[in-house]
């Protein structure tokens, strides 16, 4: 079986939809395909639960209106046959009604979960009545029916594996099947979701589950590239990658893949496909076990990190400091991203401030902290590229008029990074680009 992902983007207008059923009808293997919400959907979901929230709900009545308004056009658009057009504006109206009674019901964070789920329920509902129309045989499977979180709210895929075979085994001869991304249910069976990005979560997850052939995630770029081009003019995509390698550079900045997408299919060892839907032709992105080349691949940056500088001259050698300090980072589920040593001071880096006053309090029992914002983290990653010092060599006479304040070197065999002011990024980015890449 084949998965193939497509982002808000790559459904995002009817024309897209035609494009995308015409992608997914040419594969010789049973497909699954995973859908997001229409590009804009979910951030327009946010803004109408935070107007709930708030003690003027006019404000939602109004981000409602606008919302349902976008769709009742993109149906117009989208779909040609009457009767078909008219299943559509009943769905509609349905999930529209929904956010409409939500006006009276204090906001929780389960109803919020509710909410936001109503985008990729509607995206994939307004996908199969389109291959109804068409007469493209396919079945539309529920992902809150085997998208599965464990009482850590992690993805249970035991559980999401027995699960979809019963799924899958109620639609005998089907080779087309249609589900939501982002959305699944909890341990207590309420309405969830695996976060911002995480259709390719669940397309991961998936094809793990199923045992896939390849996993593919389509979006509105041929594949990942060397640098980022939002902000470099000259960046090629790059063929293939080793699991490891996507996976830092997927964790460290670069935007077309979600970081926890790659364990899943690492696990059952499953190739990932990073695919263009606007150009459907290009060679895009492979990801697999090898790497294929030894040498630097990429460069992805990391934006609003904060540093933590951590200085006891007292108690940096005593035995157990190092505990201390990372069992206040685990008190408050915080991840640490990078960390240096020295005789007298330990620096972390952290990219959420939600826990920082309280991780910041129960530090200054123990040390002295300083901390600094508005940090960004830069990571060169390669096969093998710690080994090489020709790399080493180069990369610092790149960014040699770059203030660096920390550098992560040797905890991984594919990853250098360091610690930059978020003032330089851009300017660092484009230095490498000519040092490492010579574009």
């Amino acid at each position: 079986m084949v998965i193939m992902k497509f982002g808000g983007t790559s459904v995002g207008k009817p024309e897209r939809m035609h494009q995308v059923s015409q992608l997914i009808t040419r594969n010789t293997e049973p497909t699954l395909v995973v859908l997001s919400a229409l590009s804009g959907t979910t951030n327009a979901l946010v803004e109408i639960s935070t107007a709930l929230a708030s003690p003027n709900k006019q404000i939602a009545a109004e981000k409602i209106a606008a919302l349902e308004k976008q769709y009742r056009a993109f149906i117009i658009d989208l779909l040609k046959e009457e009767t078909i057009r008219a299943k559509a504006n009943e769905m509609i109206t349905e999930h529209f009604e929904f956010l409409k009674i939500t006006q009276k019901i204090s906001l929780s964070d389960a109803l919020n979960k509710d909410i936001l789920a109503q985008g990729e329920l509607m995206s994939t509902k307004l996908f199969s009545l389109y291959l109804e129309q068409e007469k493209i045989d396919h079945a539309l499977l529920p992902a809150l029916e085997f998208m599965q979180l464990d009482v850590n709210d992690e993805p249970d895929l035991t559980a999401i594996q027995e699960k979809i075979k019963g799924v899958l085994a109620q639609h005998p001869g089907k080779r087309l099947f249609i589900t939501q991304g982002y959305i699944c249910r909890n341990s207590r069976a309420e309405v969830d979701n695996l976060k911002r990005g995480g259709s390719d979560y669940t397309a991961s997850l998936i094809a793990a589950a199923v045992k896939a052939s390849v996993c593919e995630i389509w979006t509105d770029i041929d594949g990942m590239h060397n640098n980022d081009p939002r902000v470099v003019d000259k960046t090629v995509a790059i063929e293939q990658l080793s699991f490891d390698e996507a996976a830092e550079l997927a964790y460290f900045g670069a935007k077309i893949l979600h970081p926890t997408c790659i364990w899943p299919a690492q696990q059952e060892n499953i190739p990932v496909k990073l695919l263009n839907t606007m150009q459907p032709t290009a060679v895009g992105t492979v990801i697999k076990k090898e790497a294929g080349s030894v040498g630097v691949k990429a460069v992805a940056a990391k934006d609003n990190i904060i540093a933590i500088k951590i200085k006891s001259s007292r108690m940096l050698l005593a035995y157990g400091f190092l505990r201390k300090i990372f069992e206040v980072f685990e008190k408050y589920k915080t991840p640490i991203d990078m960390i240096t040593t020295s005789e007298v001071a330990v620096s972390v880096t952290i990219d959420s401030d939600i826990h920082l006053s309280e991780i910041i309090a129960e530090l200054n029992n123990i040390a002295l902290v300083e901390v600094e914002k508005n940090q960004t983290i830069v990571s060169i990653v390669g096969n093998e590229i710690a080994k090489t010092d020709a790399v080493l060599n180069k990369l610092f006479q790149a960014i040699n008029e770059v203030p660096v304040t920390m550098v992560s070197y040797g905890g991984s065999h594919h990853n250098i990074s360091l610690l930059i002011p978020s003032e330089h990024k851009i300017k660092t980015l484009q230095l490498i680009n000519k040092g490492l890449f010579n574009l």
